[in-house]
């Protein structure tokens, strides 16, 4: 046949992109030469979206638009982990030669902290394949048809070849025209140049004509073959020379079946047996994700291939290798697969003239529940102290972003002062979990206790916050996890005497966190111990506390002069019920040293005091007495006496302050034994006061009743005052005393409901007497 006249376009040339071009790191991009296209796939991690890519040839740089990319033969297929670029061997701004050697170059456009930056991206492919008489290409967004140049005259011709040859006689110009056939309308011919206007494309190349347009074209016919759409483009190329007519008869004909899936786990795709005339059955190879195989390897790794009433149909399990699965957030976690797939299918007419023809899809099936759902397993062993908790399994493209526990958020990845872990589980099926680690002592657990059971009920209220990739589209699975705790007995203080006080020592035991222990009504706290002058060290291992003598605390008994006994309790309360479980009680026997005075709960004082400047010369310690003369000590020595004595009688008086209430009393030598016949001085040289105060939010019964109580032992003082001629005091000091610190301040008491106690006994006229302050 006549030589073909080689039909260019003129393209615009665009500016240079002012990104600077920059070299590739490895890996990230990935490069390969197929039978009829080349392929660029880019990983998605490196681009940080969707990149951009430009043709680059001699004439300039075309950036490729979905337009442009339909037009001129390059197609973009967004996947889950990466992005191609298919361009075919065709395509607009190839270097074709002699349709053995192309050579491709690409500008790829990606933004890098908010900068664009331009890499060169050019290879040569070389098909091995060789080129049948005519092939067509059906991708995604455009078909392509490319026929030889020199092929024999055929046996017959149809009717509308005929009809195309009449109008193509009848033309009055020798440029070639373009005429498209749509049913039984024959339209009118237009120019080579009016078509590329309407995104229509031909070209020669060294042995081939090739004829391509994007899908949906107002010339193409959409028609159905046994329910399956077909599109079909029909175009006529002509130049009429002199008395001669040169003509091309070009059809495109593609599936346009999107897909779908069966029970059985398959995704179906079907396309017309014969698009084309064929005298003999289709020869069929298929393609998942760029790798060719034939009929019966196919057949071998599962897919179905069926023929009848003129359609193929084709089924690939879902689990074929080649296919994307691909995770998705509706109102719960979902998964989809899609497939990279081609056919190709190889026809003979009847003048033995082959047409190959290869259908490009992305078969995707609908949103499917996971195989295996999202759950958090509790693996929690009691004995080990700490919740374990396991979220999975997880598809690869799922992510763990944080967790709430009861409320409290953690991000990950969790800080190394978290008490908290979480370990990432990778399983061998490309299914991966998470490993929540919660000790039970940690102040997040929630705990119940239960007394009818004697059982404490852990509880973590689980809110899993997971992203799907690369959209980082986010969605939440809730789980509420419990264990129980049983054969818990409280913890157990060992105790001990010493000269100075008394000692505890605990070992401590995994479960000691479900208790609270506390010193009377006070829990027992590094500050608490701070205050009341305790020595107190806790570390992993164990709890001990040194309580001094006449720290509060303590309580006395058996006071003598030579001794007493000093008793110290420590209470164990449940944390959560604030019941008292068991308690650690020490008594031990102290030697009396020196001074000291215990105000009691229950409303006494004792004192031990030092009398030596408080008797006049020659004076004996037995012969002194508190302001009633019949309230004498209990024992005395040369230098120190023993009193006790209830509060309220003896003479003692009562200040009421601001939130207390002190009771006083002064201890001096009976005048009954100074008379003008002894040596004795009438006067000491000190006066001594006792005391004991006690915090009013503490008492109990204070003036309504005859028994006296307090929640605290008060504290208590030794207060010498020196004597003058005038008996006037001159200065104060305060001896050492066992005190308590007494509780916060209470309201002050109106004066209404003052009145004084009225005696327990018959101690002569001893009174009350009633200051206020």
């Amino acid at each position: 046949m006549a030589s073909w006249l080689f039909f260019g376009f003129v393209v615009l040339l665009l500016g240079w992109s002012t990104a600077k071009c920059s070299s590739v790191p490895d890996g990230v991009v990935h490069m390969e030469c197929h039978d009829r296209y080349f392929v660029i796939a880019v990983d998605s991690s490196f681009t940080g979206g969707e990149p951009h890519f430009d043709a680059v040839d001699e004439t300039g740089i075309y950036p490729i638009t979905p337009r442009y990319a339909a037009k001129c033969g390059y197609t973009m297929v967004p996947l889950s982990d990466h992005v191609e670029l298919r361009a075919s061997y065709f395509s607009c701004h190839t270097d074709n030669q002699d349709d053995t050697l192309f050579t491709f170059n690409f500008n790829m456009i990606v933004t890098h902290e908010e900068k664009e930056v331009a890499y060169e991206l050019n290879s040569t492919c070389s098909p091995s394949l060789s080129w049948s008489p005519r092939e067509v290409t059906c991708e995604l967004n455009y078909m392509e048809v490319s026929v030889r140049s020199e092929v024999s005259c055929p046996s017959g011709t149809m009717k509308d070849d005929w009809n195309a040859l009449k109008t193509a006689y009848s033309s009055t110009t020798s440029d070639w025209q373009v005429m498209f056939h749509r049913a039984e309308e024959q339209l009118q011919p237009m120019s080579l140049s009016e078509a590329r206007k309407q995104d229509y494309v031909f070209e020669v190349t060294g042995g081939r004509l090739v004829f391509r347009t994007p899908y949906g074209q107002r010339n193409s016919v959409l028609t159905e073959v046994n329910d399956v759409p077909v599109e079909m483009v029909h175009a006529t190329l002509f130049s009429r020379q002199s008395w001669v007519v040169l003509m091309v008869d070009m059809v495109a004909a593609c599936s346009k079946f999107n897909g779908s899936s069966d029970d059985a786990g398959h995704v179906v795709w079907k396309t017309p047996e014969a698009l084309y005339a064929s005298l003999d059955t289709t020869q069929l190879n298929i393609g998942l994700g760029g790798e060719r195989v034939s009929q019966p390897v196919a057949t071998e790794r599962g897919y179905v291939l069926e023929m009848h009433n003129g359609i193929i149909q084709i089924s690939i399990p879902t689990s074929s290798e080649g296919g994307r699965r691909k995770s998705f957030v509706r109102d719960n976690l979902y998964e989809f697969y899609t497939f990279d797939f081609y056919l190709e299918q190889i026809l003979e007419d009847e003048d033995r003239v082959e047409t190959r023809l290869w259908s490009h899809r992305m078969l995707t099936t609908p949103l499917l529940p996971l195989p295996l759902p999202v759950v958090a397993e509790n693996q929690t062993d009691p004995e080990k102290r700490a919740f374990s908790v396991y979220l999975g399994d997880l598809p690869e493209d799922v992510e763990l972003m944080a967790v709430q526990i009861n409320g409290h958020e953690l991000t990950m990845p969790t800080s190394n002062t978290s008490t908290y872990t979480i370990t990432r589980v990778v399983h061998p099926n490309s299914t991966h979990g998470y490993s929540l680690k919660v000790p039970f002592n940690d102040p997040v657990v929630i705990y119940e206790f239960s007394k009818e059971d004697a059982v404490y009920r852990c509880e973590l209220g689980l809110n899993f916050t997971l992203i799907v990739l690369p959209e980082k589209k986010s969605f939440y699975h809730f789980e509420t996890i419990v264990t129980f705790l049983t054969d818990i007995s409280p913890p157990v203080f060992d105790a001990f005497c010493s000269d100075s006080g008394i000692s505890f020592k605990l070992d401590h035991q995994p479960l000691d966190y479900l208790w609270e222990i506390s010193v009377g009504s006070d829990p027992l706290t590094s500050d608490l111990a701070a205050r009341h002058g305790y020595v107190m060290s806790n570390d992993s291992q164990s709890l001990q506390l040194h309580a001094p003598l006449f720290t509060p605390g303590y309580r006395y008994k058996n006071i003598t002069l030579k001794g007493f006994l000093g008793t110290f309790e420590i209470l164990v309360q449940n944390r959560i019920t604030s019941e008292l479980q068991s308690s650690t009680v020490k008594t031990c026997s102290f030697n009396t040293t020196g001074e000291l005075i215990v105000c009691s709960t229950d409303g006494r004082m004792v004192v031990v005091a030092n009398l030596s400047q408080a008797v006049p010369s020659g004076g004996i310690p037995a012969r002194t007495s508190l302001r009633n003369r019949n309230c004498g000590p209990k024992d005395a020595d040369d230098t120190m006496a023993l009193f006790s004595f209830p509060l309220n009688v003896c003479g003692s008086s009562i200040k009421i302050g601001k939130g207390n209430v002190t009771y006083q009393n002064e201890i001096s030598y009976n005048k009954k034994y100074v008379d003008n016949n002894d040596s004795v001085v009438a006067e000491a040289p000190q006066r001594v006061i006792v005391q004991c105060t006690y915090h009013l939010a503490g008492l109990h019964r204070l003036f309504s009743a005859f028994r006296f109580e307090s929640d605290t032992a008060g504290a208590g003082a030794i207060v010498r005052t020196a004597r003058t001629d005038a008996d006037v005091q001159s200065s104060t000091t305060t001896t050492a005393a066992v005190q308590t610190t007494p509780a916060a301040y209470g309201p002050r008491i109106p004066r209404m409901l003052l009145r004084a106690f009225p005696p327990r006994q018959n101690l002569g006229h001893s009174r009350v007497q009633l200051n206020m302050i």
